[in-house]
């Protein structure tokens, strides 16, 4: 009798340590189960959380990470190996180029399991440029240009990256990250309107919202600068902005009129439900779970130029594309769109479309189950 077929996923963090890739792997790996993969969640385990849990059906082995830094690094290895061992997975998914794909290529060299490894994101501060900070990033590249089966890209930026470092187009593989285009639908009138008056904003004036960590990366320090002046084009117009993060208290006790802080929330799509325009002001991204949120649930996107951005967001069609850190043209975008609700909303009905298309995440789930199926043509497993 043939033995499942299991798909190891690693990563830094999971549930209920929550960011981008964290809630994509969160989102796909109960519908690969689905498909009838056996699907595991390896990944690091932090104070106040069980060493072994069941989430939405998936095992979830929290592995120790103790003491400095490095000695953490080399226990999670080993018992990260150890684990391997035992699943004997037909492919291991590693999520970030750094430690997971480093102990993702360890059990490769011990028992040849193929390996996948997605890169989550490009830019200043992506896992490329991490490695290449890295005192030992030659010694690290090296295995990835050689070993590495298949890198999942999520943006063409991403792509072009992996394409300077050597890796030829035939072991890149375009997944974008994808979104529950049911979950995240347009409003109707009566569910606008009622998650307005739920919020205490008014019925017909503007309101824009970010939904994500508020860290520094987001930028959101800018927006805020900019704030006073796009209100002065709709004095009335609401700003929501929907996390939490290391920023948040700073920016929260200096936030200027009009801007509502409902903290870190378990479902974004009452805020999503109540705005036109989602705003991401970010200096680096992956592709954004939050940006494709908003555009299927049919916000206006006005987004920095980085990421997946210039994938998703067809400038005049279906959103606005900004320099990165550029106060001025996010000012003009901003203000153009609160001033022409009939432009915001034409731009809202094209974003819909284009994610319901293009990534919705059933789409996303059958191209991995379809990667892995590829990269496996006889099962190996360890003795």
């Amino acid at each position: 009798m043939n033995s499942p077929f299991r798909v190891a996923m690693i990563i830094q963090g999971y549930h209920p340590r929550v960011g981008g890739a964290e809630r994509q792997l969160a989102a796909v790996a109960p519908r690969l189960q689905a498909r009838g993969l056996d699907v595991h969640v390896l990944t690091r385990r932090y104070p106040g959380l069980a060493a072994e849990e069941i989430v939405n059906g998936v095992p979830v082995h929290r592995l120790p990470i103790p003491g400095p830094k490095r000695v953490g690094s080399l226990v999670f290895l080993a018992a990260a190996l150890l684990k391997l061992r035992q699943l004997r997975p037909q492919v291991i998914h590693a999520h970030e180029l750094l430690s997971p794909t480093t102990t993702a290529l360890a059990a490769r060299r011990l028992w040849k399991t193929p390996v996948v490894a997605k890169v989550l994101r490009g830019g200043a501060v992506g896992d490329l440029a991490k490695l290449r900070r890295n005192s030992l990033s030659a010694s690290r590249l090296r295995p990835l240009q050689t070993q590495v089966d298949r890198f999942i890209v999520v943006s063409r930026e991403i792509d072009r990256e992996l394409e300077a470092a050597g890796i030829p187009p035939q072991r890149r593989a375009f997944i974008p990250n994808g979104v529950d285009c049911q979950r995240f639908a347009p409003a109707t009138p009566e569910q606008k309107a009622a998650a307005r008056a739920q919020l205490g904003l008014p019925a017909n004036q503007p309101v824009l919202v970010f939904t994500g960590r508020i860290d520094p990366e987001k930028n959101l320090a800018l927006l805020l600068s900019l704030w006073p002046q796009i209100r002065l084009a709709a004095p009335q117009a609401s700003l929501l902005l929907v996390g939490d993060g290391e920023q948040a208290a700073e920016l929260c006790a200096a936030s200027p009129e009009g801007v509502l802080w409902p903290g870190k929330v378990t479902d974004p799509r009452p805020y999503l439900h109540a705005a036109d325009i989602f705003v991401l002001p970010s200096l680096t991204e992956g592709l954004s779970n939050a940006l494709l949120e908003g555009m299927a649930c049919g916000l206006a996107p006005v987004s920095s130029h980085v990421g997946g951005s210039e994938d998703v967001i067809l400038p005049g069609v279906n959103g606005c594309l900004v320099p990165a850190n550029d106060g001025a043209a996010l000012q003009e975008a901003l203000v153009n769109l609160v001033s022409h609700p009939d432009i915001c909303a034409r731009m809202g009905a094209a974003s819909r479309e284009r994610i319901a298309q293009e990534y919705d995440l059933e789409t996303t789930v059958a191209r991995l189950h379809h990667l892995y199926l590829e990269v496996t043509p006889q099962r190996s497993q360890p003795s």
